[in-house]
C-alpha cells in the first residue's frame, strides 16, 4: 500500500479556515467549517488509508496503545501555521481521526471581543474561574487569552496541566511551566498534587474530569492560587451543580462551603454563525458575590439565574440571553441560529418578542 500523504488535507483545513478534519474509515474526508460538516472532494478512505494517514503524526508508543486501548490523543504541528490536537480512535476496528486546528498565535482578549470583567479576572490572585461549555465551543481559546494576558502584564508562575498541551505560551513577563498528561504528569490528579510544590501562581487545569481533579483544584483555589478550569457544561448554575454533585452527600456541605468561598466567576459560552461567515463567541457570566455565595452555601442553585439577571447592570455578569439579544440587534448573527444556541430559548423569544 502506497503511503498518502496528510499534507494537501492539513492544507485544505488552513485554505478553509475550518476548525476540524474527520478522518472515518468507508467516508471522505470531512472538514467542519463554522460548525457544519463538510465533505472534501477525495477519494473515500478505507481504515488502511487513516492508518496510512495517520502514520504522519503518530509515535510507534501512540500506536501500540491505539492497538490496546482504541484511542490515543496527542498534539502535532504539521507547519509553523498548522498545529493539531488528535484524538485518533477505533470504529468497528478500523481507524478513525478527529484532528481540531489550535492556532499558532494566541489572540489577545480584546481580539476575541470579550468584555472587559475577563480583563479583570486575570488580575486575581486566588479563586477559581470556570470556562464551561460543550465541545468545540472555543473554551481553551478562551483561556488562552486569559493566560496570555496574565503572561503578558504580571511577573507571576504560570503552570498548566493538560492532556494534551494546546497552546504554547512563550514567557514574556510571566514563567511559565506547560505540564503534558502521561508525557510530564501520570494525570490530572497527580499534577495538581505536586503542583504546589512547584511555587505556582496561577494553574490551568485543562479539564476537570472527576471529583479527584475538582477536590484539587479547590484546594487549590483556597489556598492562595489562581486557578483556571474547564467543565463541558451550559450555564453557570450547571456548572457549579455538576461540581457538587461529583460528590458523595456527606462530602456537598463541605464542598458547597468551599465553592462559596473560593469560586470567582462562571463563564459559559458557545459558538454561534455569524452573518457572512465565521463565528462569534455568546457568553454567559456569573461573577461570586455574597449573593450569590450565599446562595450556593445555603443549597439554593436554582435561584442563581434569577441574581445573574437582577445584576448585569451593574455587577458586571451577563445572561447568554442579553447577549445573544445584543449580536443580534448588531446584526451580527440571526434569529434562528441564536435560538438554536440559547440555553433559554423561551426566554429569548420573549425577549425579542415572539410567541
Amino acid at each position: 500500500m502506497s503511503q498518502l500523504n496528510i499534507a494537501p488535507l492539513v492544507q485544505a483545513v488552513v485554505d478553509n479556515k475550518a476548525s476540524d478534519l474527520h478522518l472515518n474509515a468507508g467516508d471522505k474526508p470531512s472538514l467542519r467549517i463554522d460548525g457544519s460538516l463538510v465533505k472534501l472532494n477525495y477519494k473515500e478512505l478505507t481504515g488502511e488509508d487513516v492508518d496510512s494517514l495517520c502514520s504522519a503524526f503518530l509515535t510507534d508508543r501512540q500506536k501500540k496503545r491505539l492497538k490496546e486501548r482504541g484511542e490515543v490523543d496527542g498534539m502535532y504541528a504539521f507547519s509553523e501555521v498548522a498545529r493539531f490536537r488528535y484524538n485518533v480512535y477505533k470504529t468497528l476496528g478500523k481507524t478513525s481521526a478527529a484532528l481540531r486546528l489550535i492556532p499558532t498565535k494566541t489572540p489577545k482578549l480584546e481580539e476575541l471581543d470579550a468584555p472587559e470583567v475577563f480583563t479583570n479576572l486575570t488580575k486575581l490572585h486566588r479563586g477559581l474561574v470556570l470556562v464551561t461549555g460543550p465541545t468545540g465551543s472555543g473554551k481553551s481559546t478562551t483561556l488562552a487569552s486569559m493566560i496570555h494576558e496574565i503572561n503578558r502584564t504580571q511577573k507571576r508562575h504560570i503552570v498548566t496541566i493538560e492532556d494534551p498541551v494546546e497552546f504554547l505560551h512563550t514567557p514574556i513577563k510571566s514563567a511559565i511551566s506547560h505540564r503534558e498528561v502521561e508525557s510530564d504528569t501520570e494525570d490530572f490528579t497527580t499534577g495538581l498534587k505536586y503542583v504546589l510544590r512547584q511555587d505556582p501562581d496561577v494553574i490551568l487545569i485543562g479539564e476537570m474530569r472527576d471529583k479527584e481533579t475538582i477536590a484539587a483544584a479547590l484546594t487549590a483555589a483556597e489556598t492562595g492560587h489562581l486557578v483556571f478550569g474547564t467543565l463541558h457544561t451550559n450555564s453557570a448554575p450547571k456548572s457549579i451543580n455538576r461540581i457538587i454533585d461529583s460528590f458523595d452527600a456527606a462530602e456537598q456541605g463541605q464542598i458547597r462551603a468551599m465553592l462559596a468561598s473560593s469560586l470567582q466567576a462562571v463563564i459559559s459560552q458557545t459558538l454561534v454563525p455569524k452573518i457572512g461567515g465565521g463565528r462569534v463567541a455568546a457568553w454567559e457570566i456569573m461573577i461570586n458575590n455574597d449573593a450569590i455565595s450565599n446562595l450556593i452555601r445555603e443549597q439554593k442553585i436554582h435561584q442563581i439565574y434569577s441574581t445573574m439577571q437582577l445584576g448585569q447592570n451593574t455587577t458586571g455578569m451577563q445572561t447568554q440571553t442579553k447577549n445573544l439579544v445584543n449580536l443580534i440587534n448588531q446584526g451580527i448573527i440571526e434569529v434562528d441560529y441564536a435560538i438554536n444556541a440559547a440555553y433559554y430559548p423561551d426566554e429569548l423569544k420573549r425577549q425579542l418578542g415572539m410567541r
